[in-house]
C-alpha cells in the first residue's frame, strides 16, 4: 500500500504526529511537513518543514512514498531518506548520502536551547508542546538566533557520518518532562513492529469483495491511524474524523465509526460511542465537538444514539447490563433534553435551532429560517425512546419503561400528522410552521423507523429514493434533489453525496423492507469510493472527492456497506 501525502496523512495509532506534503499559503512555503494535530479543529498543525540537503548543503528536490509503516524520500541523484513514526509521541528519520533540514518557523514566545551535546529542545508556546531533537548518528548544527524574549528561527541541519554518509535522528514530542532514554531501538525494529501492528488491524477488519481490496487497506489505514491517545477533554481513545484538519470528533461523527468497528474491537466501539456521554452537561445536552483541548457547545448534532446503539447491539454480545447501566442514565438525559430545551412552541416536536445542529448545516431544510422542526429529528427520537424502553426492562425499570413507550407512540403520532402533506413529509419554522423550500433528502430519513410506518408513507418514501431523476445518482444519494434550484456540485449538504446519509437511509431502505435498493445504493456508493478515495463528500454526478479527502466516517460507512450490503 502507498499513499499520496497531500491527500492522506502520515500517521499512527495513538499518536498527535502526522507528516503531510502542505499547499502554498500566505505564511507558509508549500513542502513536507512534519506536524502535530493537538489544539483542534482547522489548522493543519505544521511545526517542521523537511529540506533533503546534498553534499553542499543545498536543497534538492525529491519524491515521497508513504506506507503504514514508514514513508520513504528519494530525490533524482539517489539520496535517500526514511521517516517512521515509532511510538506515539516520536518521530525517527533515517537518510544516506544526503543531510536533513528541518525549518521551524517561531512565533509567540517559541525558542530552542542546547539541552544535551547531542539534543536542543525546541518550545512551542504555538503548538503547546515541546520538541525535543536529538541526532543519533552523524552531525547537528542549529541556527537559533535570539530575539530579545524569542528565537527568530530555528533550524536544523543533521549531516551525515563523514565515514559512512549515514544519518539518524529523532524528534520526540512532549508537553512537561521528557525522561532521558536509556537506549534507542534499530531503526529497522520499529519499522517492522509499526508495520506488524496495522496488519493485525487490518486482519480484524470489515472484508469485502476483493475487487475493493486496495480501497479496504486504504480505509482500514485511515481509521488506524487517525486514533488519538486519551488526553486532556479526551476520556478514552478517540477516532478523529481526519489527520488533515477536521482533526476533532463530532458528536455524531463518532456513531459510525464505533459501528465499523464493533464487530473486531468492541471494547474502542464501546469508547467511541460513550465518549460523547462522558462530556455531557448536566441538563443533557452533549458538545458539539472535542478535541484534546476544548469542547464546543454552540451546536450540538442530531440524536442518533439510540440509532446506532441498537445497531450495534444486533451486532455484539459485549454489551451486556454492565455498559447498559453505564449508558442509560445519560442516554435518558440526552432524550430529554431535546423535550425539555428544544420545544420553543411546546406543541410537542423538538426543534433544531440552526442547520448545524442537525449535521445538515445548510441543507434546504433550512432556507426559511430558524429554529426548524424536521422530520428526522423525531424518527430519531422515537428510536431512541423505543430502545431506553427495552434497557429500562432490562434492567427492571418497569415503569420508566412503559414511560419510554408512551413517548415514542406519541411522538410517532404526532411525526405524522405534523410533517405529512400531500404525499410526502415536510419541514417547516417552529412557531409559525411555514414550510421548508428546496427538496432536501433530510425529509426522507423517516424511512429508518421501517415497517412502523403506514405502508402508504413507507412505500411513498421508498418510490422517492428510487427516483433517478431526483436523488439517486450512479453514485448513490444525492442530499438535494438534482432538479432542485438549489442544488450545487460543491454545495455541501445541497447536493453532494455523504457517507452518513447514505448509511442512515440504507439501512432504512432495509427497515422498510427493500433490500434490492440498499443493496444498489450501497454498490454505487463504494464503487464511488475504490475510485475517488474516502473523502468528506462527493460529487453526485461525477463521483469527484470534495473537501477534506482522508475522512474516517466515509472510511468506516464503506467498510459496513461493503461488508453488509455487497458480494462478490
Amino acid at each position: 500500500m502507498n499513499f499520496d501525502l497531500s491527500i492522506v496523512p502520515f500517521s499512527r495509532r495513538e499518536s498527535f504526529l502526522a507528516v503531510s506534503i502542505l499547499p502554498k499559503a500566505r505564511d507558509r512555503q508549500q513542502g513536507l511537513y512534519m506536524r502535530t494535530v493537538r489544539g483542534g479543529d482547522d489548522k493543519f498543525g505544521e511545526a517542521f518543514h523537511i529540506d533533503m540537503l546534498d553534499e553542499s548543503g543545498q536543497s534538492v528536490s525529491f519524491l515521497s512514498k508513504a506506507s503504514p509503516e514508514r514513508i520513504q524520500l528519494t530525490s533524482e541523484r539517489g539520496l535517500m531518506a526514511e521517516i517512521c513514526i515509532s511510538d506515539s509521541r516520536t518521530f525517527r528519520v533515517r537518510a544516506n548520502g544526503c543531510g536533513i533540514r528541518l525549518t521551524f518557523r517561531t512565533a509567540a514566545y517559541d525558542y530552542a536551547y542546547q539541552a544535551s551535546p547531542s539534543s536542543w529542545e525546541v518550545n512551542s508556546f504555538t503548538h503547546e508542546c515541546r520538541f525535543m531533537v536529538t541526532a543519533l548518528v552523524g552531525e547537528l548544527r542549529m541556527e537559533v538566533p535570539w530575539d530579545k524574549i524569542k528565537s527568530s528561527y530555528v533550524i536544523a541541519n543533521f549531516l551525515p557520518d563523514n565515514n559512512t554518509g549515514k544519518l539518524e535522528f529523532a524528534i520526540e514530542e512532549f508537553r512537561t518532562i521528557l525522561e532521558p532514554r536509556m537506549a534507542w531501538e534499530p531503526f529497522d525494529d520499529v519499522v517492522k513492529q509499526v508495520k506488524e501492528e496495522f496488519n493485525l488491524w487490518l486482519d480484524n477488519s470489515l472484508t469485502l469483495p476483493l475487487r475493493w481490496e486496495e480501497s479496504r487497506v486504504l480505509a482500514a489505514y485511515i481509521t488506524w491511524s487517525c486514533l488519538v491517545p486519551a488526553e486532556g477533554c479526551l476520556t478514552r481513545p478517540a477516532m478523529y474524523m481526519s489527520k488533515n484538519w477536521m482533526t476533532n470528533i463530532w458528536s455524531w461523527d463518532h456513531c459510525f465509526n464505533a459501528m465499523a468497528l464493533v464487530r473486531h474491537d468492541p471494547k474502542l466501539a464501546w469508547d467511541q460511542f460513550m465518549i460523547f456521554f462522558d462530556r455531557q452537561d448536566e441538563s443533557g445536552l452533549i458538545p458539539d465537538f472535542i478535541n484534546d483541548k476544548y469542547e464546543l457547545w454552540n451546536c450540538n448534532k442530531p440524536p442518533i444514539h439510540g440509532w446506532t446503539l441498537a445497531w450495534m447491539m444486533a451486532r455484539t454480545d459485549f454489551i451486556k447490563e454492565a455498559q447498559l447501566q453505564e449508558v442509560y442514565g445519560p442516554l435518558s438525559k440526552w432524550t430529554k433534553w431535546w423535550f425539555n430545551y428544544r420545544d420553543g412552541d411546546s406543541d410537542g416536536i423538538p426543534q433544531y435551532n440552526h442547520g448545524n445542529d442537525s449535521g445538515w448545516d445548510n441543507s434546504t431544510a433550512f432556507n426559511n429560517g430558524i429554529p426548524v422542526e424536521s422530520p428526522d429529528l423525531a424518527a430519531f427520537l422515537i428510536l431512541q425512546a423505543e430502545l431506553l424502553a427495552e434497557i429500562a426492562e432490562r434492567l427492571g425499570h418497569v415503569e420508566e419503561a412503559v414511560e419510554w413507550r408512551k413517548l415514542a407512540e406519541g411522538t410517532m403520532k404526532k411525526m405524522i400528522s405534523h410533517f405529512w402533506k400531500n404525499g410526502q413529509f415536510t419541514a417547516c419554522r417552529s412557531g409559525t410552521h411555514e414550510l421548508s423550500e428546496g427538496d432536501s433528502l433530510l425529509l426522507f430519513v423517516p424511512i429508518i423507523l421501517g415497517k412502523r410506518l403506514p405502508e402508504h408513507i413507507r412505500t411513498a418514501l421508498l418510490e422517492g429514493l428510487r427516483d433517478e431523476n431526483r436523488f439517486l445518482t450512479a453514485n448513490g444519494w444525492a442530499t438535494e434533489s438534482v432538479n432542485s434550484p438549489f442544488y450545487s456540485a460543491d454545495g455541501y449538504w445541497r447536493g453532494p453525496i455523504w457517507a452518513p446519509s447514505t448509511m442512515i437511509l440504507v439501512e432504512g431502505a432495509a427497515a422498510a423492507g427493500d433490500l434490492e435498493l440498499a443493496e444498489m445504493v450501497s454498490r454505487r456508493f463504494c464503487a464511488m469510493l475504490d475510485r475517488s478515495g474516502m473523502a468528506e463528500n462527493f460529487d453526485a454526478m461525477t463521483g469527484q472527492g470534495l473537501r477534506d479527502r482522508a475522512f474516517t466516517w466515509t472510511s468506516s460507512v464503506f467498510l459496513i456497506l461493503g461488508n453488509e450490503y455487497t458480494t462478490e
